[in-house]
Formats: structure tokens, sequence, C-alpha cells
């Protein structure tokens, strides 16, 4: 079960709010299409780029393979370092371990850094409930608190707020607020509201980009240098990963690293690396007191049996969704997951059912792009075609659907009756276009409430063919 609240609106629902939403679709366009653009350059830049992902893909398909034994050489690794391992079968257990490692430190406040795994496991509301103060040190995920939202992008989580809307919420929010108009001037005012709190919280929380397991390390990977602020400085730092993070050794993450960092922000290494091995030693200057790592499954190990091993390759780059034509059209909330995006779409069906999210898959326009943009080669659109196909074989789709399609296939294979109807089909649909486009059209409302239709061409294919070949 995903982390995140309960939906109480329909994924159409959502989708339709969010296309009439012009500042959305502004806010997502802006950062999607940066991303986009600079990922196109660093690609460029990258020798034997394609090389790189299918050794990429290569290396967590090893480790998805022989997952058993590399979480066993990390926890006998990790252990040694100092560190102390726990094991979570589920999002619940996970919360449980961490509220009772925060319990037994005495904190009243944890500094958390940005972590998917976090919120998929439900922990900033876990944290809440057990009465624990929570600060984001992030400054996306510091917006997003502020406002009481979720994340809408895996790595710029206010991805759907503009400028000038944070520039109202810090106003309202934070206690010496900006005066300046200036990017810079908000970040400072960030800095001042966070930079206390994250120095004096008795636990710092973190995910983990990597799990390296010949040492026992994990990575972590940020853009601000917040992590480094919110877990070294507290007595205690607790990390919560899923099992797919490992990788077998240091050079195996840093080839991993190369492809994260030009894949999610089109740099080539993101600012802040950070390895951890182990809690402080004797003769450190700096360090917490006590390590933890928990080790979360939460469906991991059934997505390895059940034909979805393929997803665990996913190092969380968020390529996908910035080159997904549905994601910059709706933008994250949309999917009402953890994940949105392409990724989310096949990871939200195994979080919370497929029952539940059967509509994420139906959205794709399987166009391709996101498994021609990804660093590791998941074949995202054949993954999405399965959970289609599981819909249909379980029942999960309106019958109106089915009685709709069982139709189509009826005219589909019989093909003078086919061409009939499409020839007739197109040429009322030229009546009903005007200046090249078609604004409104019966049974297609979905399409034309928010775009127009392209007119179509005054013969079918079929016909263009024939008059072609006669030729």
């Amino acid at each position: 079960m995903s982390g995140a609240p309960a939906e109480a609106t329909s994924f159409k629902d959502r989708a339709d709010a969010a296309l009439a939403d012009r500042i959305l679709k502004v806010a997502v366009e802006r950062t999607a299409g940066t991303a986009e653009a600079k990922r196109a350059v660093a690609v460029d830049a990258f020798p034997d780029f394609q090389a790189a992902r299918t050794r990429a893909a290569a290396i967590k398909d090893h480790v998805v393979a022989h997952l058993g034994h590399y979480l066993e050489q990390f926890e006998a690794n990790a252990v040694a370092a100092g560190a102390k391992v726990h094991w979570a079968r589920t999002a619940d257990e996970a919360c449980d371990i961490v509220i009772a490692l925060c319990k037994a430190a005495k904190a009243r406040s944890v500094a958390r850094s940005k972590s998917m795994l976090g919120e998929e496991i439900g922990l900033p509301h876990a944290l809440a409930e057990a009465g624990i103060g929570r600060v984001e040190t992030d400054l996306a995920e510091h917006i997003i608190q502020l406002a009481n939202e979720r994340p809408s992008h895996i790595i710029w989580p206010a991805m759907h707020k503009t400028r000038e809307q944070v520039s109202a919420l810090f106003k309202a929010k934070h206690r010496t607020p900006h005066e300046e108009e200036t990017i810079a001037a908000m970040a400072e005012s960030a800095r001042r509201e966070l930079r206390t709190q994250m120095l004096g919280a008795d636990v710092g929380i973190s995910g983990a980009n990597f799990l390296i397991a010949d040492t026992g390390a994990i990575c972590t990977v940020t853009n601000e240098g917040n992590a480094e602020l919110s877990l070294v400085p507290p007595r205690v730092h607790i990390v919560t990963a899923g099992i797919e993070k490992i990788v077998p050794s240091m050079p195996h993450a840093v080839h991993m690293l190369r492809m994260l960092a030009r894949s999610a922000t089109g740099a080539a290494l993101t600012q802040y690396t950070t390895f951890y091995t182990g809690p402080r030693r004797p003769g450190d200057r700096d360090g917490p007191e006590e390590m933890h790592i928990v080790l979360v499954d939460n469906g991991r190990t059934r997505m390895r049996e059940e034909g979805l091993a393929e997803m665990l390759r996913c190092i969380r780059c968020g390529a996908c969704m910035n080159h997904c034509v549905v994601f910059r059209q709706i933008g994250g909330h949309a999917y009402g997951g953890t994940y949105p995006g392409p990724m989310g779409a096949v990871l939200t069906p195994v979080l919370d059912g497929l029952k539940q999210s059967r509509d994420l898959p139906n959205a794709c326009t399987m166009n391709g792009k996101c498994q021609e943009v990804c660093p590791v080669r998941i074949p995202l659109p054949t993954l999405l075609r399965g959970w289609r196909e599981k819909s249909w074989r379980e029942g999960l789709e309106p019958q109106s659907l089915r009685a709709g399609l069982g139709l189509w296939a009826w005219v589909a294979t019989r093909p003078r009756l086919y061409r009939m109807g499409t020839s007739m089909a197109v040429r009322a649909m030229r009546r009903l276009g005007s200046k090249g486009w078609i604004s409104k059209l019966p049974l297609a409302g979905g399409w034309t409430r928010y775009r127009d239709m392209p007119k179509p061409a005054a013969q079918t294919f079929m016909d263009q063919y024939r008059k072609e070949n006669g030729r």
C-alpha cells in the first residue's frame, strides 16, 4: 500500500482539473522543458552513452537476479562498520521501526532529507501521528511541507508551483520572509527558516540513492547540501532504502551516478554526492553516534516474481516523466500515487492495487519516449501493456468499454465493412472541421474539451494507397 493519503477523486477527475489549470501547465513546462533540453546536451557530450545505458541495465539485472547474496553482503559489511540493519516487509513495518528508533532516541524533532521511499511508506504521516516534529530540509520538500501538499515529481517535488506562488507561500509562512522578489532572496529566507532546525534536530532521516554491498556504505545525492547538514550533526542517523538500491561495488556505483545525474538534471555529476559508512568512530571529528539502516521490501520481491523485475532497475532519475506527453499536460498530482509519470503508472498498481489504479496504464499513449530516454533501458510501454492485459483478464474494465471494443473488433475483422465505415467517418469529420481543425466532435468530447483535433485528409490511407498502387 502506498504511504500517500488516498485520493477522493478519480484519475479522470484529477486529470480534468489539471488540464483546466493554466498556471500548472506553465509551471510544469518550465521545469520539464528545461530538464529535457539539458539532458539532450549532456547525453550528446557523453561518449558511448548507449553502451553506458546497456551496462547500467546489466548491473541492475545482475543485482536483482542475485538480490539475496548482495543484501547479505551489504548487511554484514554495514554491521562491521558499526551500523545496525533492520528489515521491513511492508510500509507499516518500516514506519514502525523508524518511530521506535526515534522514541528510543527520545527525539522531539527529526530533520529529513528528501526520500521518495519515505513518501512511499508514508513516513511523514507516521511521524506526525507519533507526535514527532519533522523538518523537511530539501528546499522543494520544504515548500511542499508549508503548502501541506504531496510531491508532484520525484526530483523536483514542487515543480507544480511557480516562483510567484512560492514567494507568496514564504511570505505567509516564514518568520522572517524575504523582501526582494528574487530567487536569491527567497532561498535566503528558506535558509534562515531551516538552518537552526536542521542543526538542532535529535535524529536525521534520509533515503539512499545507492547501497554499496562490498563496503556497507550508503550514497546520497543532493543539489543543496541539505543531506550533509541534516544527517551529520544529529545523534542518530536513520536510513530508509528499498532493497533494490544495492550495487555490488564502488565502481558500479560511480557508473550509475554518471547515468543518474545526466538523466535527472543534465549535469555531469550532482553537486553533493556523499558516502556514509557507519556511525562516528574514535578519532572522527563529526558524525552521528548511531546509524540505523532500514531495508524495505514493500512489494519489490513480488515484482521480481511476477514479471516486473525490469522495473527494479529504476534509479529514480525522473527522465521518463520529463519526456512524457501525458505528464507534461497534467503534472504529477493527477496520478494520485507516490510516483507519477510512466514509472508511477507501473509502480502504483503494485503499491495500491490494480483495481484502484487501472486508469494509469490506460492513460499512456504508448509513444515509447520514456523507454527511449531511460538510462537503464526499462521497457516501460511493455510493462504498461502488461497491466492493461491483466486488467482486461480480471474484468476490471467497465462493461461499456468491453462492449465498445467488442463492436470495434467485430467491424475491424470485416475489411469491407471497416473501410466503408472509416470512409464515412472521414467525410463526416471533414464537414465538422473549420480551417484545418475540429473543435467539437461527437463521442470524442474527452479530446476536444481541451484541444482541437486535426481535420482529416480528404481520403483515407487505403484510398490513397490504392490510388498510388494503381499508378
